[in-house]
């Protein structure tokens, strides 16, 4: 305990400088990762009045998710480097290492609302080439941004 003054007398104080400091260490690490932390492409999904997929079936495998930019790029959710675009070939590769590790893993295209059709449709080919074996869509539920 500190002593104060002439008197002796404890000071009853708690020095909450370090605290402090420890305080703002954290908030700018937290600050600097939490972007990162954030996967996945920017897609403006179409919306459509389709049921939600069962959370139990997702739950201890994440899907494997081909995402289609509004320029028609391909993203694939799985490897080093997810916000990077692929080529066909190589999207087609992974794909196929994928689903041979896991086989009954579900497939999905999330596809802009803006894209191309002929674009998804290739998207699913190259999954098909793959040996996926059933190719679902995302969507955005149509309560969210009402209908257009």
């Amino acid at each position: 305990m500190a002593l104060a003054g002439r008197g002796r007398k404890p000071m009853s104080e708690i020095n909450v400088v370090p605290y402090i400091d420890v305080m703002l260490v954290l908030l700018i690490i937290f600050m600097v990762t939490a972007p990162l932390l954030t996967q996945g492409v920017k897609v403006d999904l179409p919306d459509a009045d389709a049921p939600a997929i069962d959370p139990a079936e997702l739950q201890n495998r994440p899907p494997l998710v081909l995402s289609v930019d509004r320029q028609g790029r391909l993203y694939l959710n799985q490897g080093e480097r997810p916000e990077e675009p692929l080529e066909d070939a190589m999207i087609e590769a992974r794909v196929a290492a994928v689903l041979r590790k896991a086989p009954g893993l579900p497939v999905f295209v999330k596809g802009d609302r803006d894209v191309p059709y002929g674009r998804v449709v290739e998207a699913m080919v190259l999954l098909q080439g793959a040996g996926a074996q059933k190719v679902g869509f995302l969507t955005d539920p149509v309560n969210i941004r009402g209908a257009r």
